[in-house]
């Protein structure tokens, strides 16, 4: 399966599956109370979002001295970040604030628009209302608003994972213009921010961010279409994109004015070529892309997606500390084996004998990286993957 790891192919969100489990609103996932709203909190628009909520401080960065050897950065992500039931969102969110990381959640648009409403969203080179990875029901639109909005109390940031997810067939993704793509940004950021409309709930409390400034990031369905979002992300103020296949393991750079975070190819246990750092990916070159598997599989797959995470972080970690991005699904595929090695793989990277390590969001990395100087960042930029680390820079 050495070509759907080259590729990057990332597999489809799946659909709604069994009923809503419940998702406490007064807790957070940890058993504590979730932050509470302050008094100064003032709704925007419909009240579907807020301004003027307090909650944890993304750390101010710091700058290195040239010849200083960097923080190691792990960027957890999460495509969709729909919780349809299967309480893989909290549990991620609980796993965070257990350990002290930051994720970033691309959260797509269409969950926080119910199906009765689907002729709202125009979809470039599709039909109105038209959508590949479905939508969500009304438990699981509230379900999943509840997770975004305790997230981000949290301290974790919201980007997106635009719209209808369309991968193949003549309305891809990877043929939209850049005019297309502000559309379905546009439509995205309509579909969270005029949630209480389009549902018409009343006994959800409002996101408590303002979107179009929280938004500075997103990531593409499939890793398609790069290029011609780029120009649409720029004029829109975004400072990242993380949508690019294939990356290697070096530290970023800027296309087109905005950093480039990748999907990067690391080492896989057992074969002579490298995966890309996600869920699906390793999913794909174990099972030719069956989620449902045979399960006297999964033990042996399970340790090997672990160590495949594990690998790509010893690997930056003990060279070059480039930036480690590794990207996920909220699914339960083969058994659930890949929420398990995700989590494993997390808690290698909290523990307490590795140094210097910071689990981040995306949004957090790239305050970093804007704090430094040039020629700081020129020296990292020159090490090669798995590169050994030095003062020089050389």
């Amino acid at each position: 399966m050495r070509e759907v790891s080259r590729r990057g192919i990332l597999g489809l969100a799946m659909g709604a599956v069994a009923s809503l489990t419940a998702v406490g609103c007064s807790s957070s996932g940890s058993g504590k109370a979730a932050p509470k709203r302050t008094a100064q909190a003032k709704p925007i628009g419909d009240g579907s979002t807020s301004r003027g909520v307090n909650r944890p401080k993304d750390p101010k960065p710091e700058r290195l001295e040239r010849g200083q050897k960097p923080p190691q950065f792990v960027v957890f992500s999460w495509d969709g970040a729909g919780e349809v039931g299967n309480g893989l969102f909290p549990r991620f969110r609980k796993l965070a604030k257990d350990h002290g990381a930051t994720m970033t959640f691309f959260l797509s648009g269409l969950y926080c628009l119910p199906e009765s409403k689907k002729s709202l969203y125009k979809p470039p080179n599709n039909p109105v209302g038209a959508s590949d990875i479905g939508y969500l029901t009304d438990d699981h639109i509230k379900a999943t608003l509840e997770n975004v909005r305790l997230a981000w109390l949290e301290g974790h940031e919201i980007g997106t994972h635009f719209n209808g997810h369309f991968c193949s067939g003549r309305g891809t993704v990877a043929n939209w213009t850049s005019a297309q793509w502000e559309s379905e940004v546009e439509q995205a950021v309509s579909f969270v921010t005029q949630w209480r409309t389009n549902t018409g709930f009343k006994d959800v409390d409002p996101l408590p961010f303002d979107y179009r400034e929280e938004l500075i990031g997103g990531r593409t369905p499939c890793l398609l279409g790069q290029q011609n979002l780029l120009p649409t992300a720029r004029k829109l103020g975004w400072r990242y994109d993380a949508s690019s296949p294939g990356g290697r393991q070096v530290w970023p750079s800027k296309k087109m004015g905005l950093w480039d975070y990748p999907l990067q190819q690391i080492p896989f246990p057992g074969h002579s070529f490298e995966v890309l750092s996600m869920d699906y990916n390793i999913l794909a070159n174990q099972s030719q892309n069956s989620t449902k598997a045979p399960p006297a599989n999964y033990p042996g797959w399970r340790k090997q997606a672990t160590d495949a995470y594990i690998a790509g972080f010893q690997r930056a970690y003990e060279t070059n500390r480039a930036p480690f991005f590794i990207g996920n699904h909220f699914e339960q595929w083969n058994g659930g084996i890949y929420m398990d090695a995700v989590e494993e793989a997390l808690k290698h990277m909290a523990d307490e004998k590795n140094k210097d390590v910071r689990l981040v969001s995306f949004k957090q990395l790239t305050d970093w990286l804007d704090a430094q100087d040039p020629e700081v960042l020129a020296d990292l930029q020159g090490f090669g993957v798995g590169q050994a680390w030095t003062a020089s820079g050389s």
